[in-house]
C-alpha cells in the first residue's frame, strides 16, 4: 500500500519526506479539494471543545454521524444530536438494532431524535451486542418495521465492508446488502451506503467497482480514518475488525518506526479523487480517531486546496 504521509505537526522521529512533484497538475489538486468538500464526519461523544473546533472548520449543514455505544444509554446519543443540530450541523445518528429492548423503546428514541434534534437521516446497523436487548437482531428488521418512516425519517445509511467482516462471510454480506436495499425501496426510504474504514486504496476501489458492476448505484460514503497516530489507528482497527488493513499498516516499516507520529489518509484521498468520475456518487466519510476538531481542520485545509502532491501517490497539507 502507499504509505500514509507524516503530517508536519507530528511529534515523530525524523524521516525522509517523499519527493514533491515539481509542478503538480492543478487539475488533480482541484479534484482532491472538490472530493473532500463533500465529506461527512463520525463522532461518538464529542466534547463542547471538539464541537467548537468543528464549528470553526466545517461548513454549516455538514453531516455528523453519531455513533451508538452499547454500554451507553440512548439518551446520550440524543443529547449529542441535539447539540450538533443547535450548532447548525446535520446529526445522523447510528441506530443499532440490538440495543433496543422493545418496539416502544425504539419508537420513543426515534420520536425524540426527530422532534428534539431535527433528525431526518439515520445509519441503521445491527450493532455490536452479542446478545440483543430485545427482539431486533438485524438492521433489516428495523427497516421493515416502518417505525423510522412513520416518524418522518426519509433516508437511511446501511453498512458496507471493503475490507470484509470479521464474523460474516462475503456472500452473506452481499445478500444482506441487497436485501436491505430492496426493503428500503419497498418501504419508501432512500438509501446510501457508509463503509467501514480501510488503510489502503485498493480494497476500497475494488469494493466500489464490484458494487457498480452488480447494479448497486446508491451513493456511497467511503469510510476513511482521519489524521491520528499509528498506535491509535492500529487500536481502532483491532476493535473494528479491519484485519487485512491493519496487517498492511503494521507491515509498513516507515510507519512502524513512528508509532507516536500523526499520519493522514492522503494516498487514499488522492486515489479516490482521481477515480471518482467512474465510481458514481461517492464521498469521503471521516472517522475522527484523532479528534473531531482536528480532523475537520485537516479536511478544511485539503478542501481549500492547501496541498502539495508528492511522487508516492499522496500529498502534504501545507496549512490553512
Amino acid at each position: 500500500m502507499s504509505p500514509l504521509t507524516t503530517l508536519p505537526i507530528a511529534k515523530a522521529l525524523p524521516m525522509a519526506a517523499p519527493p514533491l512533484v515539481p509542478n503538480p497538475e492543478p487539475n488533480e489538486t482541484a479534484q482532491i479539494a472538490d472530493f473532500v468538500r463533500l465529506a461527512s464526519f463520525e463522532a461518538t461523544r464529542p466534547s463542547e471543545a471538539e464541537i467548537d473546533g468543528l464549528a470553526t472548520a466545517a461548513t454549516p449543514g455538514t453531516a455528523i454521524y453519531v455513533s451508538a455505544v452499547p454500554a451507553r444509554p440512548p439518551r446520550e446519543q440524543i443529547a449529542v444530536a441535539k447539540r450538533l443540530h443547535a450548532r447548525g450541523f446535520e446529526p445522523v445518528p447510528h441506530l443499532a438494532a440490538r440495543n433496543f429492548a422493545s418496539t416502544t423503546e425504539l419508537d420513543d428514541f426515534l420520536a425524540r431524535l426527530v422532534e428534539e434534534a431535527g433528525v431526518r437521516r439515520l445509519l441503521v446497523i445491527g450493532g455490536d451486542r452479542d446478545v440483543p436487548a430485545g427482539h431486533f437482531h438485524h438492521a433489516i428488521e428495523v427497516i421493515e418495521s416502518g417505525l423510522a418512516q412513520n416518524r418522518g425519517i426519509r433516508e437511511i445509511g446501511i453498512a458496507g465492508y471493503p475490507d470484509g467482516h470479521p464474523r460474516v462471510s462475503p456472500v452473506e454480506i452481499d445478500r444482506a446488502l441487497a436485501a436491505k436495499i430492496e426493503a428500503a425501496a419497498a418501504t419508501g426510504l432512500a438509501i446510501h451506503i457508509v463503509t467501514q474504514f480501510a488503510f489502503a486504496p485498493a480494497p476500497i476501489l475494488a469494493f466500489l467497482a464490484r458494487l457498480r458492476d452488480t447494479g448497486v448505484e446508491q451513493p456511497v460514503r467511503v469510510g476513511i480514518a482521519g489524521p491520528a497516530s499509528v498506535a491509535t489507528l492500529l487500536r481502532f482497527a483491532a476493535i473494528c475488525g479491519v484485519a487485512a488493513s491493519a496487517r498492511a499498516l503494521a507491515r509498513n516499516a516507515g510507519l512502524a518506526k513512528h508509532l507516536f507520529g500523526a499520519t493522514a489518509p492522503d494516498a487514499i484521498i488522492r486515489a479516490l479523487a482521481a477515480a471518482r468520475g467512474g465510481l458514481g456518487d461517492v464521498a469521503p466519510h471521516f472517522f475522527t480517531f484523532g479528534g473531531l476538531g482536528a480532523t475537520a481542520r485537516w479536511a478544511a485545509a485539503v478542501a481549500a486546496g492547501h496541498v502539495t502532491l508528492d511522487r508516492n501517490g499522496g500529498f502534504r497539507v501545507e496549512g490553512p
